[in-house]
């Protein structure tokens, strides 16, 4: 039998969830939360084997809560419940112990088979989030490209110049003539497209370079 707690302030919510299950021999609802204090007060004796966690919760942030439970709960696989697909909140989700995300408009046999899989050691994403998540890389891989190379020299070049050290110091550290420090910071100007050698480190920095 597996043991399944719902978080969720929607009475239609909580109810479409028992009605779905409720012809599932081997899902038992062990009990519902209408808020966070609810919740933990739930979880501080009982330890289901599925929480599915509302996101939106009237008294605490459901990714907070996912904290909170994790601090003494590392066994109960959790899946959060949403209105809103947002690759944001999907992947803290997951980065706080999350095992699973469902939008609120699932069906039935998506709500079993997420459970399923969570419980066979899976993560469980549902079609749209699965979307979303392949958006933002891809988005993240555009941006990437546009990330001038720099080759290694000119990245401790420009680590030596956030420093402080000006060229005749970093051409006597790096054992190189200053017309070759010159002719590398110069490389570096046109590389990122800046003019003078602050914005040079700034625009450095935005884009992670140093």
């Amino acid at each position: 039998m597996i043991t399944v707690f719902v978080i969720d302030d929607h009475p239609l919510v909580r109810d479409g969830i028992a009605t779905m299950l409720n012809d599932v021999g081997y899902l038992h609802i062990s009990g519902f939360a209408k808020t966070a204090k609810e919740a933990l007060d739930f979880l501080a004796d009982a330890i289901p084997d599925i929480i599915l966690l509302d996101i939106n919760l009237p008294d605490m942030d459901g990714l907070q809560l996912c904290d909170r439970i994790r601090e003494f709960n590392k066994t109960s696989k959790i899946i959060g419940l949403t209105s809103t697909n947002e690759s944001g909140i999907i992947s803290s989700l997951l980065q706080r112990g999350g095992n699973g995300y469902l939008l609120k408009n699932m069906e039935r046999n998506e709500l079993v088979t997420a459970i399923d899989a969570v419980m066979d050691g899976r993560l469980y994403l549902s079609k749209a989030a699965n979307e979303k998540l392949l958006e933002q890389f891809q988005n993240k891989g555009a941006a990437n490209k546009n990330i001038p190379v720099t080759t290694r020299r000119e990245k401790e070049i420009l680590l030596l110049l956030a420093n402080g050290f000006n060229g005749p110091q970093i051409a006597e550290k790096l054992f190189l003539s200053v017309l070759t420090v010159e002719t590398h910071r110069k490389n570096l100007l046109k590389k990122l497209n800046v003019n003078s050698t602050q914005m040079l480190l700034k625009t450095a920095r935005e884009q992670h370079i140093i």
